[in-house]
């Protein structure tokens, strides 16, 4: 079974490291991962905990499929209550890490208590030990990892750790794992650093073992076959990755443009992925240098690129001017078209940033906007920036003012705290294009109806990854759907809702969705764990998950009013593209979307529901 039954708990309090056994009966409701250890989470945790805490609880989970031959089996989740939200936080990650875990025999760890002094944690198979990091504290990711490989003289093992925006506390500081692949959302990140925990090195060479080796080879063979033969999964993401979708999503008019004021941006050809493929003028090289996959993955949609180091002053530090990581479509975007930067080398330049300090590039590109928009109407001035002009469009402002914030420096630790509450000290709420809180994504919903409801209703503030139904409104996967209308809305996003939380569950990366059904992955499931497993079971499950996520969120003080969106999309008509003259229909989806979910005209989980979940 792909389940290891083993649980690793740390009290960082005591500095001590326990084994004890999964329990199986929530493994059985929950699956793994972002189920699992959620039903952890808020078995153990108190809802009103304050998220950086000694209190709090952090907990990294893999799931059954992680490590295993399953397509994008590398997949891992942090679960935690989430410092820049006050909600609960499940931010997932790719890369090698999670599958490192699983095959060193741990299905997850719970860090509880802090530390009086910077540790991490060194994972070697089944031995588990705290080791003083004091000299890693006030280090980089980058720095941190290539430490962690010379103390422990392995070049083998893998990393997870936290930037100096962890350690000051940057509310969306992320864990950095394999140096850019990230759990990023939420502050997680901050929880870690609140904790004294720099960073988990793991080296597993136990293995994974399935149920029934001949039929999982059988079913994952088919669904590498149907994700080679996607053409999204087998053409567009590994030629151009996330970044394929800009100039979509720029045509469709639901590109959020300057702190969401338009939705287009007029230089989002020159950072889109046809950008990063066209050949410089001053070189003659491309921004982007190749793809690369994560473990187990057939997809590969992750980037490559190399900076050109005669051109952008601000980012004149050679150790930027290699092949570390580049640019996604949801970095590009926020710290592009939301500023209105269209300088695609300062873009990158930030990008590598937010990955060695340690920082959620959603968030800050749209807090950076957010800024703008405030030193725009005069609510800042050089006196509160320390002289930094935030004017959008300015390549060399925005540089600055991440690098800034990264190492929680001059007005870069009033961006720390987020746009929400950067925006409320300024006098300007209303500029906080958030919900819960969180910064929302590259969609804009008034070109993209059935993302205003997903913003609405994300159990961790405003996500696209909770319920992409962009695959529907803009791919037409798994059938095309009118982003312009709201109708029929509720049920779309309900439905991606539950299947998304499957996946993740699951341990496999969302992107097979754009090609897999939960029908091609049960059969995965059915021949990894024990048990009849079914595309149906797998709903339930999602369906669990999304409730449970739901009531610990309105046990810690979430009400209705909180499924809501930024004035400025309910009320501020698009301005061009096919989505002229609309807002987010939000008001309309809203109760069709409870009632749909069982729940009360309050967006309350009925009893019936409850029971029915066994929750």
């Amino acid at each position: 079974m792909a389940w290891t039954n083993n649980v690793l708990r740390v009290n960082l309090t005591d500095g001590t490291c326990k084994s004890e056994p999964l329990n199986t009966e929530w493994a059985k409701k929950y699956l793994g991962s972002r189920g699992l250890a959620t039903k952890y989470y808020v078995e153990e945790c108190d809802p009103k905990v304050d998220p950086l805490s000694a209190d709090n609880k952090l907990i990294f989970a893999t799931g059954p499929l992680t490590g295993t031959a399953a397509p994008t089996s590398g997949r891992w989740t942090v679960v935690t209550k989430g410092p820049l939200t006050g909600a609960i936080a499940c931010s997932n990650s790719g890369g090698f890490f999670g599958a490192e875990l699983k095959n060193a025999g741990w299905d997850m760890v719970i860090f509880e208590g802090k530390s009086a002094g910077p540790v991490y944690l060194d994972i070697k198979n089944d031995q588990a030990e705290l080791k003083d990091a004091s000299a890693m504290w006030g280090k980089s990711v980058w720095d941190t990892e290539d430490m962690l490989r010379e103390a422990c003289g392995d070049n083998d093992i893998r990393c997870a750790s936290i930037g100096q925006a962890g350690e000051s506390q940057v509310l969306f500081a992320g864990v950095i794992n394999d140096k850019d692949r990230a759990a990023g959302r939420s502050g997680v990140g901050a929880v870690m650093g609140s904790k004294n925990l720099k960073a988990v090195s793991c080296r597993g060479t136990t293995g994974t073992q399935v149920g029934d080796p001949m039929a999982f080879m059988q079913a994952t063979g088919a669904c590498n076959q149907i994700l080679a033969d996607n053409p999204v999964t087998g053409e567009g993401l590994p030629t151009y990755g996330t970044q394929v979708l800009m100039n979509v999503i720029n045509e469709t008019g639901a590109l959020p443009t300057h702190n969401s004021n338009d939705v287009q941006f007029d230089g989002a050809s020159k950072i889109g992925g046809e950008a990063m493929a066209e050949p410089r003028e001053s070189d003659g090289k491309a921004n982007l240098v190749s793809n690369a996959a994560c473990f187990g993955c057939p997809i590969s949609c992750q980037r490559r690129s190399q900076m050109d180091p005669n051109h952008f002053s601000v980012a004149g530090q050679p150790k930027y001017h290699g092949n570390e990581g580049g640019l996604e479509y949801e970095a590009a975007w926020a710290l592009g078209a939301a500023t209105g930067v269209q300088d695609l080398e300062a873009l990158t330049y930030c990008n590598y940033v937010c990955n060695e300090y340690g920082m959620d590039p959603i968030s800050l590109g749209s807090t950076v906007a957010a800024a703008m928009e405030l030193y725009k109407i005069g609510a800042i001035t050089d006196a509160d920036t320390g002289g930094l002009a935030l004017e959008f469009g300015s390549a060399e402002a925005l540089c600055k003012i991440c690098d800034q914030t990264g190492l929680g420096e001059g007005f870069g630790k009033e961006i720390g705290q987020g746009s929400r509450r950067m925006t409320e000290k300024y006098g300007h709420p209303e500029l906080s294009m958030t919900v819960k809180s969180q910064e929302f994504p590259a969609y804009d919903p008034r070109g993209i109806q059935g993302m205003g409801l997903t913003y609405a209703t994300s159990n961790r503030g405003a996500c696209h990854l909770r319920s992409y139904t962009v695959a529907s409104e803009i791919l037409g996967i798994p059938e095309k759907t009118d982003p312009l209308t709201s109708d029929g809305k509720a049920g779309l996003v309900m439905a991606f809702q539950d299947a998304t939380a499957a996946f993740d569950a699951a341990g496999i990366c969302i992107f097979t969705s754009f090609a897999l059904t939960l029908d091609d992955v049960a059969p995965m499931i059915n021949a990894d764990l024990d048990g009849e497993w079914s595309s149906e079971t797998l709903v339930e499950i999602g369906e669990r998950i999304w409730n449970l996520e739901r009531k610990f969120n309105m046990e810690a003080g979430f009400t209705a009013a909180d499924d809501t969106l930024p004035a400025r999309l309910l009320k501020d008509a698009a301005k061009t593209g096919p989505a002229k003259g609309k807002v987010s229909e939000l008001g309309k989806m809203l109760p069709e979307y409870y009632e749909l979910r069982g729940w009360t005209p309050e967006g309350v989980p009925s009893n019936e529901t409850l029971s029915r979940l066994e929750l």
